[in-house]
């Protein structure tokens, strides 16, 4: 048994001798009482068990000393009071307490604990209550609301109403169902509901219990329920009307339930059910949207979800009022949910730049971009900002205590525990010697990608239609300005102005009731005028029209605003000059990128292309062409890209697309954000653009090293030049590649010298003075009585030998046991970019021999490109299996396939040894895919 299962056991067997009570009192046990029964140094024993905490086996108390408990027994004797993020507390007893306090609070009226009950949720919680008494056994209930507006929270408290009126016992299930989950294939999702029995369908190998069934004594939740196809709404109110159904499969309905349907969604139910299906439901609740809300249970939300962000933090939150402003004004069509993505970004960039202070402080500054525009837009409603102030202090504290939770399992929550990533990656970034305003760049960019990832996902989000958004006459009107504005004008505009247009005029209709004079006058606004006369002509034209059809009256500073709207929507509509093509390694790491960046700064003339290592070199290489093609307007495109050969391939791309290029290498978000503020908002040409980034992100010393040592004596002074077109970034990268390689494989000192393509005859002719140079590795021949290995032919691995045979020529001795450190360093490399939770260095050693276990299983040698290719995927299946998100194999498993996997499954034991993380065949099954094709092309018999 492994060390780390030996201490693993040895504490859960401890925790398990305990009572309840007992545990409670001691607490848990600390690494030396775990030494003294294992008779295992303490030290040792300290690491294994914050190598349990990490994987979240078991939960440390942060005491004096630090106690240890298994996960699987506080939930034993506690339930779920530890969040399945939380990975440490202070105090075990404290926290228990703190559960108790709040079932006490269940013990009361459950829709007292909702923010608003005696407010903008009244109506709806007495309609709810009215539900749930009905005899004998409660009315069907449909709940409709936008989109993150409390729905699900709701429907859970009209079961824990239930309980507590004595309608429901304690056992009563809630069983949730999301219509949508099933929505194209309305057999299957008729069968999750009902179930079916075998033989109903092809697949249905046996009999399967359907939600109802389950929901049986309770309340079947059907979330997104105007999913459900006709004939699953005709069946859904046949079971309402009698209480039986039939499964799948089944001609009779001879099965009972007793089953309170709550149905919940976002569409207009007299669109979307069937006449007869809505007859059955006699209760319709509607959820208030954010903003229907009143403004002291707009405020109540930001704290109550500012604590629970503090909780987790472990850390009291210092708030200045304009930020709690500021959240709530950022809130448009998401409501409680786009509050809660808000305040966890908030949260995130004030936990990073306070990691070392005691509290989190949360500012103006700490405020992303599009949130401080809505901040400005709050000081210009007085009424509202009045309101608000009301209720908050200039500075309000929020502390770290335990909140309440209503839902004990909400799937709304973040499934990775968000500052524990903040400060591994903070940390890891400091050592090395990055700088706190690049290392809160990345992070934060990082961090924001995760959490909108997440919520996409969680959500299903899809772009969100404009009707929805604003009233039907508004649209119609900002289309008839759009129409007035491209013939006045004589240009066209893109649908974006469309979009802005109509959120313009519904906000000013929102915000109708303030007077021109509590507004700020625009500064300069004359000089505008006099510099876009025909956009002025134009807003005054718009501002007859908006008047006429809304019979309002605009006063003179929209006039200005709409000035400005034209003016940048046209700058909008050119799409930039200078093109910019991101091409990164990865399935959708350049994608990404560039969409965090649209997210962040608006649309650009800007492409993605992602670069999966399963595609040859060639394809890649035309598709970039192709995208380098589209995004020229005749000012050139910047070529952004991480690593490998494309940064090399500046001429040939520039040759075949007749494009001016320039290519950048080490490309990141922070890189790209930064290339199209200067192309867009700066108008800077592609040399300056750049020369600026490179000076800004890569860095402007020259890493040429001295041409002279203390002897000038020539003899013995051997070097190997490394070229790339600046002697800068790459050509550096590949001295540390070089000189790690050559002191791998001989004793005997030889000086690697990077060089840039700019003036390299001139430079070589004066190294040649001072150095035996025995070869070149690089982007450029230089044209030595010596070998030149290409970059391509050195990462790829055929240019190890070339170099091996240079340093016999030279009467140098090799080492006959040297190891593939060029493998080694690009997959480091690679994967430090992209993996989370995992060690890179630590993830590469350990595939590195899986790999060649499969070499010696297949009995064959693979290439370099193979070797990279396995490892780099393999990688990111370990992450995937790391955080329980295995994918699934959907493809026909053959007999071929069979065989190849039990190969691949011994190969991978490997991993289990050396990583204690075990794949699963579906994993595996991908592995197989890949080793398939790279033997037809890339495998090489020993």
């Amino acid at each position: 048994m492994k060390r780390i299962e030996r201490i693993y056991q040895r504490l859960e067997e401890k925790c398990e001798d305990l009572t309840k009570e007992e545990l409670l009192n001691i607490g848990g046990y600390s690494a030396n009482d775990l030494a003294d029964d294992l008779n295992i140094l303490r030290n040792n024993i300290s690491l294994e068990l914050n190598n349990l905490v990490r994987e979240g086996r078991i939960v440390k108390i942060k005491t004096r000393p630090v106690l240890y408990v298994p996960r699987k027994t506080i939930q034993k004797f506690f339930g779920n009071i530890v969040d399945r993020t939380v990975i440490e507390i202070q105090s075990l007893k404290d926290l228990y307490q703190g559960k108790e306090k709040q079932k006490d609070h269940l013990m009361e009226n459950p829709f007292n604990l909702l923010i608003g009950s005696d407010g903008s949720l009244k109506r709806s919680i007495d309609q709810a209550k009215a539900a749930i008494v009905y005899p004998p056994n409660g009315l069907h209930t449909l709940i409709l609301g936008p989109t993150g507006s409390g729905k699900t929270l709701f429907a859970h408290m009209m079961h824990n109403y239930a309980k507590y009126v004595g309608k429901m016992n304690e056992k009563s299930p809630f069983i949730v169902f999301n219509c949508a989950d099933y929505y194209h294939n309305p057999q299957l999702l008729i069968s999750q509901i009902f179930g079916h029995v075998k033989g109903a369908f092809t697949g249905a190998a046996s009999d399967k219990e359907g939600m109802v069934k389950k929901a049986d004594n309770g309340i079947l939740f059907l979330d997104e329920v105007h999913r459900l196809p006709p004939e699953g709404q005709e069946m859904i109110f046949y079971f309402m009307d009698t209480g039986k159904f039939n499964k799948l499969g089944e001609t009779e309905r001879n099965r009972t339930a007793n089953v309170l349907i709550i149905g919940a969604t976002t569409e207009d139910p007299n669109s979307s059910f069937l006449k007869t299906f809505l007859r059955r439901i006699p209760i319709t609740i509607t959820m208030p949207s954010f903003h229907e809300r009143q403004v002291k249970e707009k405020v109540d939300l930001t704290k109550y979800l500012l604590a629970k962000e503090a909780s987790r933090i472990n850390k009291k939150i210092t708030v200045q009022e304009d930020v709690i402003k500021a959240l709530i004004q950022s809130v448009t069509f998401g409501n409680i949910g786009q509050l809660k993505s808000g305040i966890q970004l908030v949260c995130a960039q004030g936990f990073l730049e306070s990691i070392q202070e005691p509290f989190v402080y949360l500012n103006s500054k700490t405020l992303p971009q599009e949130m401080k525009e809505g901040l400005s837009l709050i000081s210009r409603n007085r009424k509202e900002n009045e309101e608000i102030a009301k209720w908050i202090d200039p500075v309000t504290v929020i502390s770290n205590d335990e909140t309440l939770e209503l839902i004990e399992d909400d799937v709304y929550e973040l499934p990775f525990d968000m500052y524990r990533i903040i400060e591994d990656k903070a940390n890891l970034l400091k050592d090395e010697g990055v700088s706190k305003e690049e290392i809160n760049k990345f992070v934060t960019t990082d961090i924001k990608l995760h959490i909108k990832s997440f919520y996409r996902q969680v959500a299903k989000e899809k772009k969100t239609p404009l009707s929805k958004l604003v009233d039907k006459k508004v649209l119609q009107l900002a289309e008839e300005l759009k129409t007035l504005s491209e013939s006045m004008l004589k240009r066209k505009f893109s649908d974006k102005f469309l979009y802005f247009m109509s959120l313009h005029i519904d906000g000013f209709l929102k915000r109708k009731d303030m007077q021109s004079k509590n507004l700020t006058p625009l500064h300069r606004m004359h000089e505008v005028i006099k510099e876009n006369k025909n956009e002025y002509q134009v807003a005054l034209k718009m501002k007859e029209v908006i008047e006429e059809t809304l019979s309002i009256t605009i006063p003179q500073i929209e006039v200005m605003y709409l000035t400005l709207l034209l003016i940048s929507a046209d700058e909008m509509n050119q799409k930039g000059k200078v093109g910019i093509v991101v091409a990164t390694h990865g399935n959708s790491t350049a994608t990404s990128m560039v969409d965090v960046t649209r997210d962040l700064l608006g649309d650009y003339n800007i492409q993605a292309v992602d670069m999966p290592l399963s595609i040859q070199f060639n394809e890649i290489l035309d598709q970039i062409i192709d995208a380098v093609k589209k995004t020229n307007r005749g000012e050139g495109v910047l070529l952004l890209v991480d690593m490998g050969s494309l940064y090399y391939f500046e001429e040939r791309i520039m040759e075949q697309s007749g494009v001016e290029v320039k290519a950048i290498d080490m490309v990141s978000t922070p890189l790209v954000l930064d290339a199209v503020r200067k192309a867009n908002f700066m108008d800077m040409d592609l040399k300056t653009i750049y020369a600026s980034l490179r000076q800004n992100h890569i860095g402007s010393e020259q890493f040429l090293e001295p041409l002279l040592e203390p002897n000038d004596k020539l003899d013995g002074k051997r070097a190997i030049l490394t070229i790339c077109s600046t002697g800068e970034g790459t050509a550096k990268k590949l001295k540390e590649m070089l000189k790690t390689y050559i002191e791998d494989i001989t004793d005997s000192p030889i000086t690697i010298i990077p060089v840039s393509t700019v003036g390299l005859k001139e430079t070589v002719n004066q190294l040649k003075d001072n150095y035996h140079i025995i070869a070149s590795v690089g982007v450029k021949n230089p044209k030595l009585n010596a070998p030149f290995i290409s970059l391509e032919q050195f990462i790829e691995g055929k240019g190890e030998k070339i170099l091996q045979q240079a340093l016999k020529n030279h009467q140098i001795t090799i080492k006959n046991n040297h190891s593939n450190l060029v493998i080694k360093s690009v997959c480091e490399d690679g994967l430090k970019k992209f993996l989370l939770y995992l060690n890179p260095y630590r993830v590469t050693q350990g595939l590195l021999l899986f790999v060649n276990e499969l070499e010696k299983e297949y009995r064959v040698h693979f290439k370099n490109s193979t070797i990279i290719n396995l490892v780099m995927h393999t990688a990111f299946a370990v992450e995937r299996a790391v955080k329980n998100s295995q994918l699934r194999y959907t493809a026909e498993v053959t007999m071929e396939k069979r065989e190849a996997l039990k190969i691949v499954r011994r190969a991978s034991e490997i991993i289990q040894h050396h990583m204690n993380v075990s794949l699963e065949d579906d994993e595996l099954l991908f592995i197989v895919d890949l080793l398939t094709d790279s033997m037809k092309e890339r495998i090489t018999s020993k």
